[in-house]
């Protein structure tokens, strides 16, 4: 029986071709208030990072998996596609 993968296993195989300018802005200044900060539990990535009552937010290792979008409730987070080209690239093997 093998051993499941980790998600760092998986994602290791992934290309990031990053655009300077950011796909997901973050307005940390509406973090301040949310309680939950659940984008910092939610993000697979690993994207989003508390500092103090801020969140700092990391877009060149996005998934591209648009949860953050949905799971901030007061609307901090606006989202987009990179453009063309840019952005993660899957591989799977």
């Amino acid at each position: 029986m093998s051993k499941p993968l980790r998600l760092e296993d998986i994602l290791i195989n992934n290309v990031w071709d990053v655009d300077y300018e950011p796909h997901i802005k973050v307005d940390s200044e509406k973090c301040v208030n949310c309680d939950s900060k659940a984008c910092i539990n939610l993000c697979p990535a690993g994207c989003f990072t508390p500092l103090g009552s801020k969140i700092v937010f990391s877009y060149e290792g996005c998934l591209e998996c648009g949860a953050c979008r949905v799971i901030c409730s007061n609307g901090a987070v606006y989202w987009n596609y990179p453009v063309s080209g840019k952005g993660i690239h899957y591989r799977f093997g």
